[in-house]
């Protein structure tokens, strides 16, 4: 979810190409999930193996990462930690829709709406612990670099960012801006065609940047103030104030210099300052450019996991590695080469 802060920001749109030779922060736990989400059966059931085990998000790591990687592009993936108390509301919450929404399938199945069935099965995603150790794993096998955060998975982006050590932060949350990140990328692992929900149309989507200090200036506000906004409209880890949005929180903040002033004229109440300190301060571990070590594909193990273990599909599998790693023909591939 994460705080809708869109319709007051420019974006820029680009192409993968355009993105060849950086190294992005990509929030893992975020990608996941979209994985998860999106990459389903006819019916709306995640992809699974023969023991029932789901696997659409190592097929989305695999598939997505490899065409990443063919377009000249190095994901370091960043895993959650534990998330901080102040998110245990919007955990709650989460849940509880995921509940329902289990509910209204199995009704909607009974009923025959297998269409309603297969999209109602998208807001039911889940990420596991054990989903979590094979994405990791797969990572390690494919010679990837992974960073595991101390909490929020985004905040850790963002200070990598920030630090310089990858050029932005890769989500599809606007939270990451709030944590200071200079620049977001989204749509990157989900770039390209794309079925519209009920209906027989397609869209292309395409990655989007956002440049926080370029957004600053034209709204003329602080990144503090920013985080004031995220305040008022609401974020993972606040409820925000019924019917305020993000034009009105924007207009606040250009008008008071303090946030207890926007909450004193507006006669508003709120426990904010943790919420504030921890996107102005997030929680981070250090990494450093020499951290992230790409390496060679373990090719046979990588094969064994996917394939024996899993019913991945050997030619495939096979064919997108070369196509990732082999050596290229393009001079922007065989920079590439380089890494490993």
């Amino acid at each position: 979810m994460g705080v809708a802060i869109h319709p007051i920001l420019e974006k820029h749109e680009r192409s993968l190409q355009e993105l060849a030779g950086k190294t992005l922060a990509v929030d893992a736990f975020n990608t996941l999930y979209q994985f998860i989400t999106i990459i389903r059966q006819p019916d709306g059931t995640p992809l699974m193996d023969s023991k029932g085990r789901i696997t659409s998000h190592l097929s989305g790591l695999l598939y997505r990462t490899c065409n990443l990687l063919e377009k000249g592009i190095r994901p370091v993936f960043v895993f959650d930690g534990e998330p901080s108390p102040l998110k245990h509301r919007t955990i709650a919450e989460r849940s509880q829709a995921k509940h329902e929404a289990e509910e209204q399938m199995k009704k909607a199945r009974e009923a025959g709406e297998e269409e309603e069935a297969a999209m109602l099965s998208q807001r039911t995603a889940r990420l596991t612990s054990e989903n979590i150790a094979d994405s990791k794993h797969l990572l390690e096998l494919m010679g990837l670099p992974w960073v595991q955060a101390p909490s929020e998975g985004e905040a850790q982006c963002s200070v990598m960012a920030a630090d310089g050590v990858v050029y932005a932060a890769a989500s599809q949350d606007f939270d990451s801006l709030l944590f200071g990140a200079p620049i977001l990328v989204r749509n990157l692992t989900i770039a390209g065609r794309r079925k519209m929900p009920r209906r027989n149309a397609y869209v292309d989507v395409v990655p989007e940047e956002y440049l926080l200090q370029e957004n600053l200036d034209r709204l003329g506000i602080t990144r503090e103030k920013l985080v004031w906004i995220g305040l008022l409209c609401g974020t993972d880890f606040n409820e925000g104030i019924h019917g305020i949005g993000p034009k009105k929180s924007l207009k606040l903040v250009q008008e008071h210099d303090s946030f207890e002033s926007i909450l004193y004229t507006t006669g508003l109440e709120m426990e904010w300052k943790p919420v504030a300190k921890l996107f102005l301060e997030p929680p981070s571990v250090k990494v450093t450019k020499a951290d992230l070590q790409f390496r060679e594909p373990e090719r046979a193990a990588l094969i064994q996991f996917m394939c024996d273990e899993h019913d991945f599909s050997k030619e495939r599998v096979e064919s997108a590695l070369a196509k990732a790693f082999k050596e290229p023909q393009s001079s922007e591939q065989s920079q590439l080469k380089k890494w490993f």
